[in-house]
C-alpha cells in the first residue's frame, strides 16, 4: 500500500513523513508544496482555493493515504485528499480545524487533543533499531578509533528562535573539551546544512587540536546514522526536535546543548523527554546514567493503520 506525502520541501518534514509511512509498513512518495507569489507572505490556511496558488500536485493512482506535514502542508493536503477522494493524516498541529482530517498525529508539547488526535513525545522520524546496527557495522571502525568509548556530537544551527554563532561555538567548544578529558571519551562531531560556517572554523579551531574530530558528508559519506548507531554517550543542540527524536531512539544517554533562544515548544518537548529520563541537559560534570530506546513512532503508526483500517 503506497502514501503520498504533502508538505514544504524540508528534510525534517519529509523524515517524519517517511517514519510514518515507512513504520506503518507503507511504501510512500513525496510531493513537495511549492507556493506562489505573493500568497507566501499569507499563512495558507488563509488562502482562497489553495491548489491555485502552488505548483500542480500528481498523485499516483496507487496513492491510498495521503500525508500532510506541517500548516502549509496541511492546508493542500487536505485539498488533495478531498479532490482525489482518499483518508488524509496530518502529522504536527496544522493550526486549522482537525475535523478536516482523519487522523492528526501531533507531540505532546503541541497541546492539542480530540478524538482523532494521537499523540507522540518524539518527532515522527525514519531511524530503527535494524538501521542503527547496519550503520555501527559500517562506521563503527571510523568512528571508534581506540577502546575509549565514543561521545558523539550533533550540531544543529540558528533557526529564528535559537542562535548559534561563532560565540556561541566558544561557549560550546570549551564545554566539550572538558567534557572529553573528564570521561575520558573520544569524540566526533558532524554539523548539519544550518550550522554557520563562522561556527565550523570555531569548532575546528578549538577542538580539532584536541583530537575532537569534526566530520561532513553527505549521501552515503554522511556520518551522522553512524555515529547514532556507535555512540556511547550523544549530545545534541537544543534547537532541534528531529535530532533530539532521533539520538533518544538510540541506547545511547542524550545530553542537550543549550544555546541562547527561546522557544515554549521546545522547553515543553525537552520537559517530556526529561520526565522519562531519557535527556538531560549538557554540563562537563554530567554523568552517565541508564537509558533505553524512546520512540513512540511504532505504536501511532500501528494505530494509524488500525483506525484507518489499511
Amino acid at each position: 500500500m503506497k502514501a503520498t506525502i504533502i508538505a514544504e520541501d524540508f528534510a525534517g518534514m519529509r523524515a517524519q513523513g517517511a517514519g510514518l509511512a515507512e513504520k506503518a509498513g507503507l511504501t510512500w512518495d513525496f510531493r513537495p508544496v511549492r507556493f506562489h507569489a505573493p500568497w507566501n507572505r499569507f499563512p495558507a490556511r488563509y488562502w482562497p482555493a489553495p491548489l491555485r496558488h502552488v505548483d500542480p500536485i500528481e498523485i499516483s493512482s496507487e496513492t491510498r493515504l495521503i500525508i500532510s506535514i506541517g500548516g502549509t502542508g496541511g492546508v493542500i493536503g487536505s485539498a488533495v485528499a478531498r479532490r482525489e477522494g482518499l483518508p488524509v493524516v496530518q502529522i504536527q498541529n496544522p493550526r486549522m480545524s482537525l475535523k478536516r482530517f482523519d487522523l492528526v498525529i501531533a507531540n505532546t508539547h503541541d497541546g492539542i487533543s480530540g478524538p482523532n488526535v494521537l499523540t507522540s513525545r518524539n518527532a515522527l522520524h525514519t531511524v530503527t533499531p535494524q538501521k542503527l546496527e547496519k550503520a555501527r557495522l559500517e562506521w563503527g571502525g571510523r568512528l571508534k578509533l581506540d577502546g575509549r568509548p565514543l561521545f558523539s556530537i550533533l550540531v544543529g544551527g540558528a533557526n529564528g528562535r535559537f542562535s548559534l554563532g561563532a560565540d556561541e561555538a566558544e561557549t560550546m567548544a570549551d564545554g566539550l573539551i572538558a567534557f572529553t578529558r573528564k570521561n575520558d571519551m573520544q569524540a566526533v562531531l558532524t554539523p548539519s546544512r544550518r550550522t554557520d560556517p563562522a561556527a565550523i572554523a570555531i569548532f575546528r579551531k578549538k577542538l580539532e587540536p584536541q583530537g575532537i574530530r569534526i566530520l561532513e558528508g553527505q549521501g552515503h559519506d554522511n556520518p551522522y546514522m553512524g555515529m547514532l548507531g556507535s555512540a556511547d554517550m550523544i549530545a545534541v543542540t537544543t534547537d532541534s526536535v528531529s535530532m533530539i527524536s532521533e539520538a533518544a531512539a538510540t541506547t545511547a544517554p542524550v545530553l542537550v546543548m543549550s544555546l541562547p533562544g527561546r522557544s515554549a515548544r521546545i522547553a515543553r518537548f525537552l520537559q517530556t523527554l526529561q520526565a522519562a529520563d531519557r535527556i538531560r541537559m549538557f554540563s562537563p560534570d554530567c554523568p552517565s546514567w541508564t537509558v533505553y530506546p524512546l520512540d513512540d513512532t511504532p505504536t501511532v503508526a500501528r494505530e494509524m493503520r488500525r483506525r484507518l483500517k489499511l
